[in-house]
């Protein structure tokens, strides 16, 4: 009795298929370590085993190349195959071989399918419109080749489990070819590592190198648990300066993430409990050259690619060191409101001179909060 069913990852697409059936005990099982996806010029270690405590087997490759290695040999339990190329890849099955059971022979395994990786150039992998993608939102990925390939197998990499999620015929592009599929919705399960392949039809099992590796995030998982961001020692700095920008919250997140327009930074810190009892972790930028709106989202430990909304933006600006001197001292907190008024200007050999007046209603200034400064800019034409 078979019981047959689908897992759908993509609507539309049928992805994964499988069979469960209730099958005798004696039935032998085949895997594939350290996974059935093998470069080229690698190992990959066969194990079948047999619940009745059968010992000793052989190996069919069904389908193919003949494997010279395979024929008329036996083995206990596993088979170290390689180095592979091409040859090795196609469908295997292994049967009992143990002559002292020559009633009740178990039946042989399910087939497994091993992959020859690295055949051909690698891929490119992208997310469109960002990696970055809201519970419930939409992304769209492209595998984008030079070589002209037939096929394109988008996997998952979670949780150290790998699934090949899609098989999409490729298309012609721009001298080369690509398959594009979009997700929508975007649920937890579809956040992983991403990687693409792509293959010819006369060869399905032989693959190319695989892309880059690709991280697609979901955010806003904790949506009332978004942390803060702040910058040390002041969110405008001089061109060069070194800043440091931290990400704190009351919520035991073990992780932090910093994005930057959008895109993450690649990397993370741990969560360090201060003596406040704030968990806190500090991303010290070097020397800024460049102004940027960032963002920090948290993690829980064991959910890494599942982040909390992220924090209010944080504009970091980056301005001239002579431009700097000319500006008076002051705390330039968020928290600060300034009251900038143009009072004239004059155009003279192409300098624009502009007089500000400045009205700190901060109560945080060192100055008197009702006192008014003028200044002076100084831009060329």
């Amino acid at each position: 009795r078979c019981i047959v069913y689908h897992e759908s990852f993509f609507p539309g697409f049928f992805l994964i298929q499988r069979i469960w059936a209730q099958v005798d005990h004696d039935k032998l099982s085949l895997t594939a370590w350290p996974s059935p996806v093998v470069p080229q010029g690698q190992h990959v270690t066969l194990h079948c085993d047999s619940r009745l405590g059968f010992d000793i087997f052989r190996l069919d490759k069904e389908d193919g190349a003949h494997i010279p290695e395979l024929q008329d040999r036996v083995f206990q339990k596993s088979f170290l195959l390689g180095p592979v190329t091409p040859a090795h890849a196609g469908v295997y099955r292994c049967y009992n071989s143990n002559p002292h059971f020559s009633n009740g022979v178990p039946a042989p395994s399910d087939p497994l399918v091993i992959k020859v990786s690295g055949i051909y150039k690698k891929p490119s992998l992208s997310a469109q419109p960002s990696t970055l993608v809201k519970n419930g939102g939409k992304v769209t990925l492209q595998c984008c080749s030079e070589v002209m390939f037939e096929t394109f197998i988008f996997v998952l990499h979670r949780q150290k489990v790998t699934k090949d999620l899609l098989n999409l015929s490729g298309e012609s592009y721009d001298g080369g070819s690509q398959a594009n599929v979009s997700i929508d919705p975007l649920t937890p399960v579809h956040a992983g590592t991403y990687r693409c392949y792509g293959s010819l039809n006369h060869q399905p099992y032989v693959w190319s190198e695989p892309s880059d590796p690709l991280d697609i995030v979901i955010t806003g998982e904790y949506q009332f648990k978004k942390p803060s961001i702040s910058a040390q020692p002041d969110f405008v700095v001089r061109s060069g300066e070194n800043v440091t920008l931290s990400c704190s919250s009351d919520s035991s997140f073990g992780m932090y993430h910093l994005s930057r327009e959008g895109e993450p930074q690649g990397h993370c810190l741990p969560a360090v409990q201060s003596h406040s009892g704030t968990f806190q972790a500090d991303f010290p930028l070097g020397p800024v050259t460049h102004k940027g709106t960032y963002r920090c989202y948290g993690s829980f430990n064991g959910s890494p690619y599942a982040w909390s909304s992220p924090s209010d933006p944080l504009h970091l600006s980056v301005r001239d060191a002579a431009v700097m001197d000319q500006e008076p001292e002051v705390n330039r907190s968020m928290n600060m409101e300034e009251v900038t008024q143009e009072v004239t200007y004059t155009e003279l050999d192409h300098w624009v001179y502009t007089w500000k007046k400045i009205t700190p209603t901060s109560q945080r200034l060192k100055e008197s909060p009702t006192e008014t400064s003028m200044y002076m800019e100084l831009v060329k034409c």
